[in-house]
């Protein structure tokens, strides 16, 4: 059974409507009109086209954000995905980290990021839950029924960012996300490329994702440990694999990609634009041609260290 974690009154959240003007160096937006509900904003968030995909100025429904996470894990890198169903796309697809930015924080739209991080991607161990940190901004603890770890926290980092420029007004994005237009849905995406670093401590670590989705009014968080509903997908010299994992007890499994489809943030960009609502897996493993991930652990170590001795005969 799914474990309820925390209550949310929808009609607490306000966001804004964007103006947004692009050109082939950058990308600037800034809000447009009345705050929105939810409900407001998800009425707004229908089809649009645009007919230059590097300059053209739009009004779109919402800004949000989501997290290209990379976790280090036991000497390798993988990328973090979470399991949506989206009401109100009627699909159901892996995706990144990623949320709605409320009006407060437009200008601020890192910090909805690292707090969609610690809603939505748990990292539990034997002892609790871990706790994390982006510099010296710790991220909140947001389900108070769950126990923490008081003395060990993972620490995020930014990776490298976009070569293009984007703007709040006349301030700068110094993190340089990666941004698009999603024209399905007339919305602003940022893309923030981060690291999460583990503490030496863990060795048994479990990843679990926590859905919140809006039941009888309300929006609700729920654990369901029969669907942990959070996958890995293994680097190799920073590029993904065409391989699927699950992270539980500190065991890696493969999963099954049949019938899979990615979210919009993976299909192809046009300047700034994504026309797509979503992507089969395979064919993003064609579009890039993508191999399945080289083994690891004991036998690809047994292998390494028979190479090294011939090499020292």
């Amino acid at each position: 059974m799914s474990k309820i974690l925390a209550r949310k009154d929808p009609s607490a959240f306000h966001t804004l409507p964007l103006f947004v003007e692009a050109d082939a160096e950058e990308l600037c937006y800034q809000s447009l009109g009345q705050p929105l509900n939810f409900t407001q904003m998800l009425a707004r968030r229908r089809p649009i086209e645009v007919a230059d995909s590097q300059r053209f100025a739009a009004e779109l429904a919402n800004l949000g954000v989501s997290v290209r996470l990379t976790l280090g894990w036991q000497g390798r890198d993988y990328w973090v995905l979470v399991r949506q169903r989206r009401a109100d796309r009627g699909d159901v697809v892996l995706k990144l980290i990623s949320g709605y930015v409320p009006a407060h924080e437009l200008n601020l739209p890192l910090l909805t990021a690292i707090h969609e991080v610690a809603e939505e991607c748990l990292l539990e161990t034997p002892e609790g839950w871990l706790t994390g940190r982006f510099g010296d901004t710790w991220l909140p603890t947001p389900y108070p029924g769950v126990h923490y770890r008081e003395q060990v926290s993972f620490r995020l980092s930014p990776l490298s960012g976009s070569a293009r420029q984007v703007r709040c007004g006349n301030l700068t994005l110094q993190e340089r996300p990666r941004a698009y237009v999603h024209l399905p849905t007339a919305s602003l995406q940022l893309v923030y490329d981060l690291r999460l670093e583990l503490p030496k401590e863990v060795r048994q670590l479990t990843l679990l994702h926590v859905d919140e989705r809006l039941e009888d009014g309300q929006l609700v968080a729920r654990l369901d440990r029969r669907h942990p509903d959070l996958y890995l997908i293994p680097l190799e010299q920073g590029r993904p694999t065409a391989t699927l994992l699950t992270l539980q007890n500190g065991l890696l499994r493969p999963v099954s990609t049949r019938g899979l489809w990615l979210a919009e943030s993976f299909a192809a960009q046009d300047g700034w634009l994504v026309r797509d609502e979503r992507i089969r897996w395979k064919d993003w493993v064609a579009q890039l041609k993508l191999q399945p991930a080289s083994p690891r652990g004991p036998v690809r170590r047994l292998a390494e260290r028979a190479r090294r001795l011939l090499r020292m005969a």
